[in-house]
């Protein structure tokens, strides 16, 4: 699996687009890198770069961009609305997909050993990769800011992890470390930056002071005037939206606005979200107004529209969510065949695709003519009083279809393994036990895929009786061929289960799967033969 580190660098440059561009460049320069976003704030004079990579590109990638603001960013003459003590001010790396966090811990002691030794600057550690509690928060460590760190600086307690202890004038000093993903988000005021600062400090963790926290753990927050979009903004950044998220923090601005007499005028992401945390703004709202929304792209909708991210540049979901920009289209050429191609493809002289490609597209008719019905049936005016339980059946029916649709490639993609290892030599003693390992990792990954494709299938048999018993019964012969569909793939997959076991050596392996696959196998005659004579029996 591929692993993926997002970098993202705050730069103390954000009006003087040649340097906003260079920088910019030079991060597309790293092979294996891929730059995401890039935003600049005039009256914040900063710039905040979003790129990808993995483990060791992505270092490539942060020296780039700091060789270029070491060149052309000179602290002495730079301000802006936002605190900030170097010309990188603080460079986070944050684990995406494969990667843990102690990695990041490690990338980000490597990028700041190699940039101190390099590039001649003070860097300190903060977050996950600092060990010591009163310089782990970057407001403890960014206190004073750029003008008080020259004083700082030599202070015992505040000497760099990395680089010279003394004060760079034209730098400053670099934060850098490994955090979970941070959400910087905006939310806009019509009223005062005085306002929008008093709603702030009531939401973000520290309060206004020892003894005043505030509502939100894990949020940190100030309130300030923004001249381009002449709106004042409550700025937070989300340190984990597991614990507050951004939509939490959205409605209680707006509850904090009104009891001040104060508009808010929509929100503002700045950089990218995980997809987790929009979906999970979906939930809120579908929850709060009583919605029924199934399709991903339009629950994004519903957020971008409840939560004003379009209020001040068009919120772009594939440019916004960091796992649409990221996702590689599926390898899937016999689910994206055409019906005739796929069949066709059957039909040919070779042994693939065969009958586990074709119980998992036929489980997958099955579950989705399930869904079918009961979609057909939600929203009409005669079956309202059916709609709570459609609003169960229907998702279940619906996902389970989905992820049935990758097992079509997958058992395919199995045994094409499995004929590989089949192929290997077997000269020597131990060419003889590789191919042996190889052919029985084979096996077993030839029997867990047909395995898998029977688990998802019989995930969707309680609400299979569900649309059976209330859904359109104009739909009866549809629903009657939906489930002996269902059945016929879970039985598909069956064989394909037990034809390979008979190689498998591990007996553990062959007495649990042989036990969990005539469970299911029978759970599905048993289903299925339950809602044929349920249809059989309706009249309306």
């Amino acid at each position: 699996m591929k692993k993926i580190v997002e970098c993202v660098p705050n730069f103390s440059e954000g009006r003087d687009q040649k340097i906003i561009d260079a920088i910019s460049d030079a991060i597309r320069s790293v092979k294996g890198v891929t730059l995401l976003d890039v935003d600049p704030g005039k009256s914040t004079n900063r710039t905040v770069y979003t790129f990808v990579g993995d483990p060791e590109t992505i270092i490539e990638g942060a020296l780039a961009a700091a060789r270029v603001a070491r060149e052309k960013i000179d602290m002495r003459t730079q301000k802006g609305e936002h605190p900030r003590m170097g010309a990188l001010d603080v460079c986070p790396f944050v684990p995406v997909a494969n990667v843990s966090m102690e990695e990041c811990v490690e990338i980000s002691k490597k990028f700041a050993e190699r940039a101190a030794a390099e590039l001649k600057i003070p860097l300190y550690l903060y977050e996950h990769s600092q060990t010591r509690e009163y310089r782990k928060k970057l407001p403890q460590i960014r206190k004073g800011e750029y003008e008080g760190l020259a004083e700082k600086i030599v202070q015992p307690d505040w000497k760099p992890d990395y680089g010279p202890a003394e004060f760079v004038p034209t730098w400053g000093a670099t934060v850098t470390g490994a955090r979970f993903f941070l959400v910087a988000y905006n939310v806009n005021i019509l009223g005062t930056s005085n306002q929008a600062h008093r709603i702030a400090l009531d939401l973000r963790e520290a309060g206004r002071g020892p003894g005043e926290p505030g509502r939100f753990k894990e949020l940190k927050g100030l309130g300030w005037h923004v001249d381009e979009y002449n709106m004042a903004q409550c700025s937070f950044n989300l340190n984990n939206y597991h614990v507050t998220a951004p939509h939490e923090v959205y409605e209680a601005v707006k509850e904090e606005a009104a009891k001040i007499n104060v508009g808010v005028a929509g929100s503002e992401l700045v950089g990218l979200i995980p997809l987790e945390a929009m979906l999970k703004a979906a939930d809120y709202y579908m929850n709060k107004e009583n919605l029924f929304i199934l399709d991903e792209d339009q629950k994004i909708k519903l957020v971008i529209d409840r939560m004003g991210l379009s209020s001040v540049s068009q919120f772009k979901p594939a440019e916004r969510i960091i796992e649409y920009i990221i996702r590689e289209e599926p390898n899937e050429p016999l689910a994206n065949m055409s019906t005739r191609k796929f069949i066709e493809a059957i039909n040919a002289r070779t042994s693939a695709p065969g009958g586990g490609s074709a119980s998992a597209a036929i489980a997958a008719i099955g579950s989705g003519l399930g869904a079918m019905v009961a979609k057909l049936t939600y929203g009409v005016r005669k079956f309202e009083h059916l709609e709570n339980r459609l609003r169960k059946t229907i998702p279940v029916l619906h996902e389970t279809t989905l992820k049935l649709i990758p097992m079509i490639d997958a058992d395919t993609n199995a045994f094409n393994d499995y004929v590989d290892a089949m192929r290997l030599p077997q000269n020597t003693e131990d060419e003889k036990k590789t191919r042996f390992e190889k052919m029985q990792a084979g096996l077993k990954k030839a029997i867990e895929v047909p395995l898998a494709t029977m688990k998802i299938g019989d995930s969707a048999w309680e609400m299979m009786v569900e649309a059976a018993e209330c859904g359109n019964i104009a739909s009866k012969s549809d629903m009657q061929v939906g489930a002996r569909a269902l059945e016929v793939g879970i039985w598909g997959a069956y064989q394909n289960v037990m034809i390979n076991m008979a190689g498998i050596k591990d007996e553990k392996f062959v007495t649990d799967v042989t036990a969990e696959a005539a469970r299911i196998k029978e759970r599905a005659e048993k289903f299925c033969s339950q809602i044929q004579k349920l249809l059989e029996n309706r009249k309306e």
